[in-house]
């Protein structure tokens, strides 16, 4: 029988691109998508798809029913993906804006995986997979409230690692940096929410940069990879026999992994600074 999987986020990007990659190597895939729109366009190109909205407990709880009455009360892995961007300057997010985006990116990430773990435990064995980011490794300016969701994020898996060693049950991080996607298109009905930049004492550089980078399509970033090289390295997650607890995507990750480990905070800050 093949493996089975749950992917969050699969409406675009790398949520999709895993769906239809894992199911090409033979696996169960439940391709669960926020809107139920996009559900109904999944199931029509053939994959079981549950709605999961990590912002609605409700859904977190029936999504996952219906993928355990499907399996027969089985899960081999879960992909944790689906996720929003809120750029803007910290000083300029309300608290209202940032419990909005830890409640998808952070909070229902811990639901579902809590609601996943006894039965993988009951079954002796299962991936956690969790899709993190080169901003889980290091903070660049403006992306402070998807940075502090994805900051948690490391430090929540790296202790259910440890917690969970011995059980059959593998927590593993895959850090993509820039991938085609849809995150930025999809980040600017956030800032037009939440961000007042226009009264904020930082206009000037919204104007001179963060507003260009949001509406003007300037191509690909440079470093730029396709959601299929994050799909290998969850290929990898899932089969090995021992998976790393981290897999690096792209070149800025790889970067951003050294300064956090070799340079002093002042002078990473100066690289950083700079993008």
């Amino acid at each position: 029988m093949s493996k089975s999987i749950l992917i969050t986020g699969c409406s675009s990007g790398i949520g999709l691109a895993a769906a239809h990659g894992l199911r090409a190597q033979g696996w169960r895939v439940f391709a669960s998508c926020r809107q139920q729109r996009d559900c109904d366009r999944l199931r029509a190109q053939g994959f079981e798809s549950p709605r999961i909205d990590y912002a609605d407990a409700e859904t977190i709880m029936s999504g996952l029913s219906e993928v355990l009455t499907a399996t027969g009360g089985t899960l081999d892995a879960l992909f944790n993906n689906g996720a929003f961007g809120m750029p803007g300057a910290v000083e300029d997010v309300p608290t209202e804006g940032l419990r909005h985006i830890f409640e998808a990116n952070f909070f229902g990430w811990h639901e579902l995986t809590r609601l996943v773990i006894p039965v993988m435990r009951a079954q002796g064995h299962g991936r956690i997979v969790q899709c993190s980011s080169v901003l889980g490794l290091v903070a660049y300016p403006w992306r402070g409230a998807y940075t502090a969701t994805k900051f948690a994020l490391e430090g929540l898996s790296d202790t259910l690692r440890l917690e969970l060693k011995g059980t059959g049950i593998h927590v593993v991080l895959i850090e993509p940096g820039p991938i085609t996607s849809k995150l930025r298109e999809k980040a600017i009905p956030q800032f037009e929410r939440f961000i007042d930049w226009q009264n904020s004492a930082l206009r000037d550089k919204y104007e001179g940069g963060l507003l260009k980078r949001l509406y003007e399509d300037r191509g690909p970033d440079r470093f730029e990879l396709p959601p299929s090289a994050v799909t290998a390295k969850l290929l990898h997650a899932l089969e090995a026999r021992r998976p790393a607890p981290r897999y690096y995507v792209t070149t800025p990750t790889y970067i951003a992994g050294i300064l956090r480990r070799i340079l002093p905070t002042r002078l990473s800050d100066a690289v950083l600074g700079r993008v």
